[in-house]
């Protein structure tokens, strides 16, 4: 899979950042959060992101 960094709230590798993919999806990098109550299938996860990334993403043309 190939994958390129779309955007990111910091130039550092640990910070909420969107990349797409070569199979045309994308892939969000955020904190896994613990406190969420839900029941997710064992192959799924959840991360948290800030909504100003996803802003950011949408203002820039990035998706």
């Amino acid at each position: 899979m190939k994958v390129t960094k779309l955007v990111s709230t910091c130039d550092l590798k640990d910070c909420p950042t969107i990349y797409a993919t070569d199979r045309g999806t994308l892939l969000v990098q955020g904190e896994t959060p613990a406190d969420h109550g839900l029941q997710l299938p064992a192959h799924e996860t959840l991360v948290e992101i800030p909504m100003e990334l996803i802003q950011k993403a949408i203002r820039d043309n990035l998706i």
